[in-house]
């Protein structure tokens, strides 16, 4: 359980070079995936454009999975639960079938919704359930230790 969340000095160098990896994953995501969608929505246009989707999905989901096993190394590295790790994985997995499901139907559609188009892709490539993780798994550890 936790008795006081203490972080060592290499859990904490360990943390930063993870989230230097993330933020790497970003900053390189021209070169590393398959992504028309990115210059997509940085422009104004209203028309989707070409798109191999097999390519962007399997883009989606390679992006995803580095981006899960970063912040599952980052969960680890923070708690060294391995409950807490292994329950995170467990909802990575389920959010990942669920928002491919969703991002695949809106893609499909005669006139894809582009708004959920943006935010179901926005899920799938950035690492949005690190952020919402690691409060709450801290909180509920707390609310245990006390009554």
């Amino acid at each position: 359980m936790l008795k006081k969340l203490k972080l060592n000095p290499a859990d904490c160098i360990i943390i930063g070079i993870l989230l230097a990896l993330l933020v790497s994953v970003r900053l390189f995501q021209d070169t590393l995936f398959y992504d028309p969608l990115i210059r997509f929505f940085k422009s104004d246009s209203k028309q989707l454009p070409d798109f191999n989707s097999v390519k962007l999905l399997a883009g989606l989901a390679f992006r995803y999975g580095i981006n899960t096993v970063l912040s599952l190394g980052i969960v680890w590295f923070f708690f060294k639960d391995g409950q807490v790790v292994k329950l995170s994985a467990i909802l990575y997995a389920i959010f990942f079938v669920m928002l491919l499901s969703a991002f695949y139907i809106v893609i499909s559609s005669e006139e894809p919704n582009l708004l959920a188009l943006f935010y179901v892709r926005r899920f799938l490539i950035q690492p949005l359930f690190l952020i919402l993780f690691i409060p709450a798994v801290y909180y509920q550890k707390k609310l245990k230790q006390n009554p």
